[in-house]
């Protein structure tokens, strides 16, 4: 009997003995004759009676389902036993067909290795043989041909090389043309727009200033009692008067060219006044400085207003007025800076970028000659100082600092500056030079070019901008004229320094000579 059907049994039992008591209770309680007792009894026995026979039914019942239910289980466990044993049989034939397999690969493998094994043996002997005739073809090919390995080497290279220096000039050559082309074409227009929207005019100053004199007795006067007058007059304005044989005229001489200046504004007011002796020199001097001192602001005003560029420090408006009196190779720097601020105002508008950007740095480029005659270094050095001293924009600085090429420029606004200063400058009539420099230049030219070999004879033509080489024709071939002249080109720009462009012409010909008799 299993522990449910125990514990039904005696709850059912417990609820029985429960009720009975009740009732037996009730009966005595109240006080009932014998007769409902003994009804009462009989009825107790026929419950518990009922009660035995319900749980005893239960129990069966109860004894019933457990079977059942240790029945089904057991199926359930023996299906399941089944099913592993099905699987782990399964399992193990392909095991062992998983194994037949390896086993067959391991065979083909190693019979691949014997038959691999056997070609290796074939083939370090064929390449023995194949050494062996190599050999003696090479020993057969030697006898024939007179040259060692070595020798047969050197003459492959030296084919090779010929071969590889025809190439290279081809491509050089394509290349050059293609860009040539391009570049060309882009900097035709944007240059020649440039410089057709802006004009100026050829150098005309001189290092050098001529006064004339109504007579030549006003010589003697300007000269004074024991010289007195030209020595207040060259005192107070640091320039050498220069009085000699020329008729009715006297040269100021210095390198300040606003010294120069002063002292010929100063010399001509005393001629017109007629009034000449140390006293009326130092006031007519004083005034002549104030009077260059107002031109000198004016100028600086209008060239700011020319090249429209606004918000300039006054102190740099009379630097560049400065500029008005000073020159290089014979060209104004004042007319210099605005025709720079104008071009490279012109080339920025074509490349889309900041007009007035441009046009400031190319105004400011040269600000620095305003101060080399009076302070230590070059006009680059002096021109980055003042600007930095102002708070100029840093691409105005470096466009300054960059425009000879001191240092790497920072914008394309420092390669425009670049551009239109080395354009002014070197257009024909923009500049003067010395006899002595410029033949010094047309040497220094033929001289790079005749230090290369195979060249015969140069010529440097054009006022310097061409060189005409003429090259040895059984020493350099076609293709190594255009390497020749990309060399020659390159010693050029490394070592000298000249305005503009140097177009380098590389000449062979062969000519054949006889003669009728």
């Amino acid at each position: 009997m299993t522990t449910p059907v125990v514990i039904a049994i005696a709850a059912a039992a417990a609820v029985v003995f429960g009720i009975l008591g009740f009732i037996i209770g009730s009966v005595i309680k109240r006080k009932t004759d014998e007769g409902i007792v003994i009804s009462a009894k009989e009825q107790a026995k026929n419950i518990i009676n009922d009660a035995m026979k319900t749980a005893e039914a239960k129990k069966k019942e109860a004894v019933l389902e457990a079977k059942d239910e240790a029945h089904k289980l057991r199926s359930e466990a023996d299906r399941e036993v089944r099913e592993r044993r099905n699987e782990v049989q399964r399992q193990e034939r392909r095991i062992v067909q998983k194994e037949e397999a390896l086993d067959k690969k391991i065979e083909n493998l190693e019979a691949k290795e014997e038959k691999l094994a056997e070609k290796s043996k074939e083939i370090e002997k064929s390449m023995e043989e194949v050494a062996q005739l190599k050999k003696s073809q090479m020993d057969v090919l030697e006898r024939i041909s007179g040259f060692s390995i070595q020798q047969a080497k050197d003459f492959l290279l030296k084919s090779l090389e010929d071969e590889l220096i025809h190439e290279k000039a081809l491509k050089i050559s394509i290349y050059e043309q293609q860009l040539k082309d391009e570049s060309d074409k882009l900097a035709s227009n944007i240059i020649s727009g440039a410089i057709q929207r802006c004009a100026a005019d050829h150098s005309s100053e001189a290092t050098i200033s001529v006064v004339g004199l109504p007579n030549d007795e006003m010589k003697g006067r300007i000269i004074g009692r024991e010289g007195r007058n030209i020595r207040a007059l060259e005192t107070l304005t640091g320039v050498d008067l220069i009085i000699d044989d020329t008729p009715e005229a006297i040269t100021l001489s210095s390198f300040d060219p606003i010294r120069r200046e002063v002292a010929r504004v100063a010399l001509e007011k005393l001629i017109l006044d007629g009034r000449i002796h140390p006293a009326r020199i130092e006031e007519t001097v004083e005034k002549a400085r104030k009077e260059i001192d107002r031109t000198i602001k004016q100028e600086g005003e209008n060239a700011v207003l020319a090249a429209g560029v606004r918000n300039l420090n006054p102190e740099l408006v009379s630097l560049l007025g400065r500029l008005r009196y000073r020159t290089s190779y014979g060209q104004n720097v004042l007319n210099h800076s605005l025709e720079v601020a104008h071009l490279s105002g012109l080339m920025a508008a074509e490349l889309g970028e900041n007009v007035a950007l441009a046009k400031r740095a190319g105004l400011l480029h040269d600000i620095g000659k305003a101060l080399d005659h009076e302070h230590e270094g070059t006009h680059i050095q002096l021109g980055v100082e003042v600007a930095k001293k102002h708070n100029e924009n840093e691409i105005v600085i470096n466009a300054i600092h960059a425009h000879h090429g001191d240092v790497e420029p920072k914008s394309a606004i420092a390669c425009i500056v670049q551009a239109a200063d080395a354009i002014s400058a070197a257009r024909p009539g923009a500049r003067r030079e010395n006899i002595e420099n410029y033949v010094k230049r047309l040497e220094q030219l033929e001289e790079i070019a005749n230090s290369f070999g195979g060249v015969e004879s140069s010529y440097a033509i054009q006022a310097g901008r061409e060189i005409r080489i003429m090259v040895k024709p059984d020493q350099v071939s076609d293709d190594q004229m255009i390497t020749t002249a990309r060399d020659i080109v390159k010693r050029i720009e490394s070592e000298m320094e000249y305005p503009g462009q140097i177009k380098v012409q590389v000449v062979r010909e062969s000519r054949a000579i006889d003669y009728a008799k």
